[in-house]
């Protein structure tokens, strides 16, 4: 299973609910093959501007763009298919079995679900998880089987909203790597939104900080861990690197 990755654009992107601004005049573009981290403050805009991509929210003014062409062309059920989306709460459905709740971006495109075994294998989960309900599951059995639904249609854009903030700290700490070693091996274009900066600096190869609807800072881990990317930036950077000096102490 391979997907040549996407490349997606945010231009002028801005989004008002009432009187609040989500989003203001956000630009920015992720090249193909990215693993980028959407980092900020709760509030900041950050699953705002992730669920424009695949128009779960529509801007106000601005348009976002993948592989050049406006997301807001043609049928939303169809470009979200070509999109892979993960989420904190999973959403799978309880009345399915594990292995239809994987099958079913593949039944909705019209395509033989025969791919189940393999989708679960991908994310390290036996092929008799298939058989059982998503009740009888781990939170990180199930958001496993989350991210192997996302990746069921072969998109070569994965989005993930906090896909690991319900998780144990061990649990997220194996699930995130899986998903960064299943990015570089399915050669997917990856968002995340995380509240995590350790998390961010670890699996993404470029973060983005959010304040305010805007993007304040645009740096390699590398770089945000040197000190760059200003005030907001260094605030976030400072939680792991303070967490770590009290660990130590």
């Amino acid at each position: 299973m391979s997907a040549q990755s996407a490349t997606l654009a945010f231009e002028g992107v801005t989004k008002r609910f009432g009187d609040t601004v989500a989003l203001d005049g956000v630009s920015v573009a992720i090249a193909a093959g990215s693993f980028v981290a959407l980092v900020g403050a709760s509030g900041s805009g950050k699953s705002t501007l992730l669920k424009t991509a695949n128009r779960l929210v529509v801007p106000d003014a601005g348009r976002v763009t993948l592989d050049g062409q406006d997301v807001a062309d043609g049928s939303a059920p169809l470009l979200r298919r070509r999109i892979g989306y993960v989420f904190q709460n999973v959403g799978l459905f309880p009345h399915l079995t594990v292995g239809e709740n994987i099958a079913l971006p593949l039944r909705l495109a019209g395509r033989a679900d025969d791919r189940v075994v393999e989708l679960l294998a991908l994310v390290d989960l036996p092929d008799e998880v298939a058989a059982r309900t998503p009740d009888a599951l781990s939170g990180g059995q199930r958001q496993r089987v989350g991210v192997a639904r996302a990746l069921a249609a072969e998109p070569r854009l994965l989005l993930m909203d906090e896909p690991f903030g319900a998780l144990d700290p061990v649990t997220r700490d194996a699930l995130g790597g899986k998903v960064r070693a299943l990015h570089d091996r399915l050669g997917l274009t990856t968002v995340m939104v995380t509240h995590d900066m350790a998390e961010a600096l670890l699996l993404a190869t470029r973060v983005l900080v959010m304040h305010a609807g805007r993007i304040v800072a645009d740096e390699t881990p590398a770089a945000l861990l040197a000190g760059a990317g200003g005030d907001a930036a260094q605030a976030l950077v400072a939680v792991p690197r303070d967490q770590a000096r009290r660990l130590l102490a």
